[in-house]
């Protein structure tokens, strides 16, 4: 059993999606309430789902074996 340190965000592929939405989805994203930021932001998560070699991409940025 291989032990991870205690904070790896290099190693946890929600970081990289995590990161992505905010780089490229959300940047820059003016709205009125934070509810529709939320709600922005949750819409552009469930296009991500549908783009295969997104999300493939972010699993191999965190050089993991599956």
């Amino acid at each position: 059993m291989a032990r991870l340190p205690p904070y790896a965000p290099e190693l946890n592929p929600v970081e990289a999606i995590r990161s992505y939405l905010k780089t490229h989805e959300i940047a820059n994203l003016c709205r009125e309430t934070i509810a529709e930021v939320g709600q922005f932001a949750c819409n552009r998560l469930k296009s991500m789902q549908r783009r295969p070699n997104l999300v493939a991409a972010f699993w191999q940025q965190a050089e993991l074996a599956f």
